[in-house]
């Protein structure tokens, strides 16, 4: 069963402890679906199941529109609902300057490094094997891999460290896990209350 790597910096809202079951909800400021959708339903999933031993934690990442998304966008966005970049826009064609829905869940900012920081030969060997043909490959096919991975990430100005070495597909993304990190549930883009709450349930009651 594969474990959730996470690695964040300090708390921008609330904290999170570690719980039999939790929730771990990332997306980025500059995303507007994550806003129109994603949020509203997961801040309702945390006020329905608070109480019944789900664990959510809110986390703010960056793989792409590094101006904006940022730490201190983000506290903005939960200290005074200041939205920037394509959210911002989408919200404007509604009318809204603030954003209006309720943060209530925990948030904290994706671990932010240098390339040169992120990659060392453990990171790369972890990356690589979200392929299952990896191992399975010469030793000049890993060798051309861990290469292009290298080169790859080289190239970017920084890299957030939970959203990269769980190789998330984009935002919003979800994962589901236990106290000891193992991934029970994982989804990118939006589900809808009642179905993720039929996948909590399933878990709470296993």
């Amino acid at each position: 069963m594969r474990k959730l790597l996470l690695e964040h910096d300090d708390f921008i809202q609330g904290s999170f402890e570690l719980g039999k079951l939790n929730l771990l909800f990332v997306f980025q400021v500059n995303c507007p679906g994550c806003f129109l959708y994603g949020i509203p339903v997961i801040n309702g999933i945390f006020l329905e199941n608070k109480d019944k031993g789900l664990n959510v934690l809110g986390l703010s990442t960056a793989f792409e529109d590094f101006e904006f998304n940022t730490a201190e966008f983000t506290k903005r966005l939960l200290e005074e609902k200041t939205m920037v970049g394509e959210t911002a826009k989408a919200f404007k064609q509604q009318g809204l300057k603030t954003y209006p829905n309720p943060i209530d869940f925990p948030v904290a900012f994706d671990k932010m490094v240098d390339p040169s920081e992120f990659i060392t030969e453990r990171n790369v060997e972890h990356i690589c094997n979200f392929n299952p043909n990896f191992k399975s490959r010469d030793e000049s096919d890993q060798k051309r891999m861990r290469k292009l991975v290298k080169e790859h990430f080289m190239q970017m100005p920084k890299i957030a460290v939970t959203f990269t070495m769980n190789q998330l597909r984009g935002t919003p993304s979800c994962i589901l896990f236990d106290k000891n990190f193992h991934i029970k549930e994982q989804w990118f883009g939006h589900e809808n209350f009642n179905e993720i709450n039929k996948i909590i349930e399933k878990w709470m009651s296993g």
